[in-house]
């Protein structure tokens, strides 16, 4: 039996992140030594990334940053295997890691993130492959959003008080207004719109929506001189529930999400919204 303590083990366990009886073994293998077991762990845990490719990654969290002028902003989620890994602080430092990274590189796209170097020669896709090893689950940079403009916040939410956050919304504003800011961060949390303006809705899925009202609307019986008026309001409702400008606001259904801007005076240029696995 090798030498080793129970106080080797723990440290071994926050050295790498792996299980208790897989640090266990590698100190048996390095005869007690920590730096040869930390070693010993890295070089099992690549082997095991690939056998992870395979497996479902539908937990993790969502993570912002924003600069201290709020002039720009990150937002980015991070995807593992279990909820246990994903409320780990290894993990999440992982994530922040990532969006920091983001933040001081602004790469044009997901492919352009993980070719580029995190570290002096190490890439964001070894660094997220390294974590993986460590971690002993598959660990996936699913996608990040980054805004740049006069006035750029975040809202962030816990589905669960032990986990991180799993909804996550980055907002953009023409000028600063932290409180609307906030307010349609959380509306856009809640109610997951899919569109900023009925202007960004592809023209094929709106005559789409309206071929569908209509042949409904025929099937239903509805007479034929009321067919474009009820046309219109199924429309109408698409749009209430798909575009973000459109939709009731969650505070005050009475008012639009359009109306609340307008009457604070500011205008959302652009939102992105992530919930964990969806």
């Amino acid at each position: 039996m090798a030498n080793f303590t129970a106080a080797d083990v723990k440290k071994l366990r926050e050295l790498t992140g792996a299980g208790m009886m897989d640090c266990k073994k590698a100190l048996d293998e390095a005869e007690g030594n920590v730096d040869k077991a930390v070693e010993i762990l890295r070089v099992k845990g690549q082997k095991g990334v690939a056998k992870r490719e395979g497996r479902s990654a539908s937990n993790g969290a969502v993570v912002s940053l924003i600069a201290e002028d709020a002039k720009s902003g990150v937002l980015l989620e991070l995807n593992c295997e279990t909820d246990f890994v994903a409320k780990g602080d290894k993990f999440v430092a992982v994530a922040d890691a990532l969006a920091a990274h983001v933040a001081k590189t602004s790469p044009a796209d997901l492919e352009a993130l993980l070719a580029s170097e995190i570290e002096a020669g190490k890439t964001v896709q070894t660094y997220v492959d390294e974590a993986n090893a460590a971690l002993g689950e598959k660990i996936v940079l699913s996608r990040f959003a980054k805004f740049d403009g006069e006035f750029v916040a975040s809202y962030l939410h816990r589905t669960s008080p032990d986990l991180p956050p799993q909804v996550g919304v980055l907002v953009q504003l023409d000028k600063a207004d932290a409180q609307t800011a906030k307010d349609v961060a959380q509306h856009i949390a809640a109610f997951s719109p899919k569109f900023l303006s009925r202007e960004e809705i592809p023209a094929e899925t709106v005559e789409n929506e309206r071929r569908v009202a209509e042949a409904t609307a025929r099937e239903e019986g509805k007479p034929e001189g009321a067919l474009p008026k009820i046309v219109e309001g199924r429309v109408t409702g698409f749009f209430k529930e798909n575009v973000l400008l459109d939709q009731p606001f969650a505070k005050d259904n009475k008012k639009s999400v359009q109306k609340v801007l307008d009457e604070a005076g500011v205008k959302l240029v652009a939102f992105s919204r992530f919930r964990v696995g969806v």
